[in-house]
């Protein structure tokens, strides 16, 4: 028997075909655009993810026979806004997590239900990449499209739609939405009535291994899926990759290394960071929940190092020799912790944790003749690693103690930044076999769905290994010192990053 996990991303769709045994038989990633119709706008067309879902999925099963796929589990970028009229027709291209329009709607949302009551129930505040300040922006600026709605879905459940005619949600999802009662796990009618909304809106919310609904005829004539496979709820992008790791237990924390940084914890309780600096959402491991802290720069930030000072480099493996990022991180090994005074703060693209602040600004701080590329080599990596260590101390202050750290991502492949997190985290750090991400994950939650598996935790321990450990060393002292350096200069420099910002937008 197969599984299929199927993640609806932000350009490409991802599929896997999962066999009984945990290994990934087959995989498909059908990429597409989005669109930035104004500045600081991401929209797509919900009808291209569809296209991609089902070529994805046709890739997969050629030669598979039918009888052999016992489910199918979804994730996808979460946040987004699908609003459908009452013939499940697609009013307007989905408003996406990376669209920034509703900065108005999250403090007017605030202001209506109370800032202390947004975080009580939801968990977080409410952020212009959440759904709900994108359904009030629809309301004031698109009011014929927003008097047609009859539903509002996420991303991953409009393929659910499409697959399978039925509406539904989970609740790991459903938490990015600033609807939930996320310590009840249900939506909130204080947040619904606050903002005049109907509850009718809303798809049915459940736990993330639930078998919401089967692939019906229409769905089965356009994928190759079995008629009546099953279809598991699944889970929010980040709730899936967690799985995906194994993070299914208190005392797990992962720490990714992509494009943005993740720093993830499951918890037992539904611990809300006073603040609002950490994400608290419903796990999709059932009846759990889990604490988020997001860098937007972190693996980004060596990728802009790498294409603005490693061109020498870039040019050698182009020719057919070394990556790139090793030649740069070779002669880094030398360097001292703290790369002798030099300090880079990842703010590339401003920062959501632990300061949540789209003027910030990426700086090295403390240069001097001394310094050479290997030492603001060195310090990029450091500087993103203070940064994940920003989030993982908000979590140790909510009573959180990591065992081990799960490391993921593309910038784990480098044994410097390994070691490297190891002593900043203070934690032994750990990699594991299962290397496909959220669309694993999915696949993991469709086998337990199905009852292949009687619990998250159980499909994990079969099909999950660690591959290596990094263990932390005698540096985690010296690091002890420059983090609490990293740590004072965001504050001196917040005003003039604001100013920076104004002028450079003048």
């Amino acid at each position: 028997m197969y599984y299929v996990g199927l993640d609806i991303g932000t350009s490409s769709v991802k599929a896997l075909l999962v066999s009984e045994d945990g290994e990934v038989a087959r995989s498909a990633t059908p990429e597409y655009p989005f669109q930035t119709p104004r500045p600081m706008w991401a929209e797509t067309d919900p009808e291209v993810w569809w296209k991609a879902t089902r070529d994805a999925v046709r890739s997969l099963l050629e030669g598979i026979e039918p009888g052999e796929i016992a489910a199918v589990g979804l994730t996808g970028q979460m946040h987004g806004m699908v609003a459908l009229d009452g013939k499940g027709e697609v009013l307007r291209p989905c408003i996406m997590w990376n669209d920034q329009r509703s900065f108005g709607e999250c403090e007017e949302i605030t202001r209506m239900v109370g800032e202390s009551e947004v975080l009580r129930i939801t968990g977080n505040p409410v952020l212009a990449g959440f759904t709900a300040p994108k359904i009030l922006w629809l309301k004031k600026n698109e009011p014929e499209l927003f008097s047609s709605i009859d539903k509002v879905v996420l991303p991953k459940d409009f393929i659910r739609w499409r697959l399978t005619a039925e509406f539904f949600t989970d609740v790991s999802d459903a938490s990015g939405t600033s609807l939930l009662d996320v310590g009840a796990r249900k939506w909130s009618q204080e947040m619904l009535d606050a903002l005049e909304w109907p509850l009718r809106w809303l798809p049915e919310v459940t736990e993330s291994t639930e078998a919401t609904a089967k692939v019906s005829q229409a769905a089965s004539e356009s994928t190759g899926l079995p008629v009546g496979t099953p279809v598991i709820a699944g889970g929010g992008d980040q709730a899936a990759q967690a799985v995906g790791c194994g993070i299914v237990r208190e005392g797990m924390v992962s720490a990714t290394l992509g494009t943005s940084g993740v720093v993830f914890a499951q918890s037992d309780e539904y611990r809300v960071e006073p603040q609002g600096k950490l994400h608290a959402f419903c796990h999709a491991v059932p009846g759990k929940w889990h604490l988020m802290g997001v860098m937007l720069s972190a693996a980004g930030s060596f990728q802009w190092y790498k294409n603005q000072l490693g061109r020498e480099e870039q040019a050698i493996e182009d020719n057919g020799g070394e990556n790139a990022y090793d030649l740069l991180t070779a002669p880094a090994q030398d360097v001292p912790p703290g790369s002798e005074g030099l300090v880079f703060l990842p703010y590339l693209s401003g920062e959501r944790t632990p300061h949540p602040d789209p003027h910030a600004r990426g700086c090295f701080v403390g240069l001097s003749v001394r310094h050479e590329k290997r030492h603001l080599t060195r310090s990029v990596l450091e500087g993103v690693s203070f940064g994940l260590n920003d989030s993982l101390e908000l979590m140790r202050g909510l009573g959180v103690s990591p065992e081990e750290i799960i490391l993921s991502g593309g910038g784990t492949r480098s044994a410097l930044w390994r070691q490297m997190l190891a002593d900043v985290l203070s934690s032994r750090c750990s990699m594991v076999n299962a290397i496909e991400g959220a669309a694993y994950g999915a696949a993991v939650l469709a086998a337990v769905g199905c009852g292949a598996h009687p619990s998250v935790e159980s499909a994990c321990g079969k099909w999950i290994r660690k591959t290596e450990s990094v263990e932390p060393g005698e540096q985690r002292g010296a690091y002890g010192k420059y983090y609490s350096i990293y740590r004072s200069l965001y504050p001196a420099l917040k005003d003039a990053f604001k100013s920076i910002s104004e002028s450079s937008e003048g």
